[in-house]
């Protein structure tokens, strides 16, 4: 009986261990924000590559007002992808920012993309803070 208990105690352990390596920390987050700081924006920070993330969560895809209204801005693939009902929740975005290229093929982001599953976590739960 008592190695039933042992079992199940390391399996919980074992669970509860899981659950913490993929739990969303936004202060990593803001860490591994830096890599796509380079040309976005957030909180006050505006960069002139790339659309402001503030309130990204919910928004269609390529609907920035102020990137929309630049010359430079959004591809046509990824107005497309918003016109096609693209809309930034967690699980758009983790794929996206995984291989941006992939997910939109033809959009203009240079970057080859967050391959580690926690720092696109932690960037997201980062992002989520400046929800508008």
């Amino acid at each position: 009986m008592l190695k039933a208990y042992g079992v199940a105690a390391a399996a919980f352990a074992v669970l509860a261990f899981a659950g913490q390596a993929t739990a969303q920390d936004a202060e990593a987050g803001k860490k591994v924000f830096i890599k796509c700081a380079v040309c976005h924006g957030i909180g006050d920070t505006k960069k002139p590559l790339g659309p402001t993330l503030n309130g990204v969560i919910g928004r269609t895809a390529g609907t920035e007002p102020e990137f929309a209204a630049k010359a430079a801005g959004y591809s046509k693939a990824m107005k497309e992808a918003g016109a096609a009902g693209l809309v930034w929740d967690e699980a758009a975005i983790a794929e996206y920012i995984t291989d941006p290229k992939k997910k939109i093929p033809g959009n203009k982001m240079a970057f080859a993309g967050l391959k580690v599953e926690k720092e696109r976590l932690d960037v997201i739960a980062y992002i989520k803070t400046f929800a508008n």
